[in-house]
């Protein structure tokens, strides 16, 4: 296998991880974590993660292990609700920013203003005016936040259309996840090819030096949340910083670049 990114091809596969390994990893990176919270309760940072990606593509159990051992007092998660008459009305981003966080907060948003984008877009719950406002905004909106001080990261986790479909016909069939089960669910596999347009724009028009996005290969539950926690914790500055349980696998997660949409490393 190779890492270089002008290599066309299919998606490389990856090596599994045993469960001991994966757990023994993960206790490691939840250290760095605590780590991490004490220091920027201690600066009053603000840090906001935006975490996108199709229907059931990994953003619920990548924010479980995340939050599993920080203080409820200074994280939040946010997933908000389909929009009212009332928020439909205002201006698009006023809904989000009462959750922005404030000084010594840990934010991490499960589907963001980039709804937009992608959900919206697909399912027709906004016109193309509504969308190309958005396209042209969202990046003054990004980096008012990042002049104010807030570190923002935006993660997106990528399936394949193979492993979609399995998951999806999971939530359908196991009871302890009938909570998830939602209409959007039953059109997603439908509108693929849509999808994957939206996000192939999505990434396309908004990544950039301030606030890039991230690329999580999420076939693979377990690779997919160890690699983005280590990305996430080498990003942010922290003290007492352990680098060696930091190292990334570059061939679970990157910097988007539109080679990967051509090379197969993104999902078709």
């Amino acid at each position: 296998m190779t890492n270089d990114k002008d290599d066309a091809g299919e998606r490389p596969d990856l090596p599994e991880l045993a469960k001991g390994e994966y757990r023994k990893t993960l206790r490691a990176l939840q250290v760095e974590l605590v780590k991490l919270q004490k220091h920027f309760i201690r600066c009053n940072d603000k840090i906001l993660v935006l975490l996108e990606g199709r229907d059931t593509a990994g953003k619920d159990g990548v924010i479980k292990r995340i939050v599993q051992h920080l203080s409820p007092r200074e994280t939040r998660v946010v997933a908000l609700g389909a929009p009212s008459d009332r928020d439909r009305s205002a201006w698009y981003f006023q809904r989000y920013v009462p959750h922005l966080p404030a000084a010594r907060e840990f934010v991490l948003f499960n589907r963001s203003w980039y709804n937009r984008a992608g959900v919206e877009r697909v399912m027709g719950f906004c016109n193309d005016a509504e969308y190309d406002e958005f396209m042209e905004t969202v990046l003054d909106f990004e980096h008012m936040l990042v002049r104010s001080g807030t570190k923002l990261l935006k993660y997106y986790i990528d399936i394949s259309h193979d492993e979609q479909k399995r998951r999806l016909e999971d939530r359908r069939t196991n009871p302890l996840k009938q909570w998830k089960v939602s209409p959007i669910d039953a059109e997603a596999p439908k509108h693929w090819k849509n999808y994957s347009l939206a996000r192939n724009q999505m990434l396309a028009r908004t990544h950039n030096p301030v606030t890039p996005w991230t690329v999580v290969r999420g076939d693979d539950k377990r690779q997919a949340r160890l690699n983005l926690i280590k990305d996430l914790l080498s990003r942010l500055h922290y003290d007492d910083k352990d680098e060696s349980v930091l190292i990334v696998n570059p061939a679970v997660i990157f910097e988007y670049d539109d080679i990967y949409v051509r090379n197969g490393m993104i999902a078709a």
